[in-house]
């Protein structure tokens, strides 16, 4: 075999070399990104197991409360709306609360009187 083609073949064979590590190094730093993102899952998930056995919910579950698009005026409609709604579920409660103590006696019932004197 001539020299020159030999060289040309160790030049080839060190730049597949050099591509494979480039490779691997590639592939050790895909498996470690993935190894961390799923042990961070695994933390995450047995957090939430742990808070739902203490009987809270875990925090990512909670949605974010949406702000409603409104226009000051269409706001102050829905607010008196709203200030009706309560007025009158108040005078209804207050309704069924004085009808109800029109059919009951009045105060508690007298105690009975002890030969003990207690």
């Amino acid at each position: 075999m001539k020299i020159k083609s030999l060289k040309k073949k160790i030049k080839r064979l060190e730049k597949r070399l050099q591509e494979d590590q480039q490779r691997l190094a590639k592939l050790k730093q895909r498996l470690q990104t993935t190894e961390s993102a799923k042990a961070m899952k695994a933390a995450r998930k047995s957090a939430a197991r742990a808070a739902r056995r203490g009987g809270q919910k875990p925090a990512a579950a909670k949605k974010a409360k949406r702000k409603l698009n409104l226009s000051p005026e269409r706001r102050a409609q829905l607010a008196a709306a709203m200030k009706a709604r309560w007025a009158a579920k108040r005078a209804a409660e207050a309704k069924t609360a004085s009808s109800d103590n029109q059919h009951s006696p009045p105060g508690p019932p007298p105690l009975p009187n002890r030969p003990d004197g207690g």
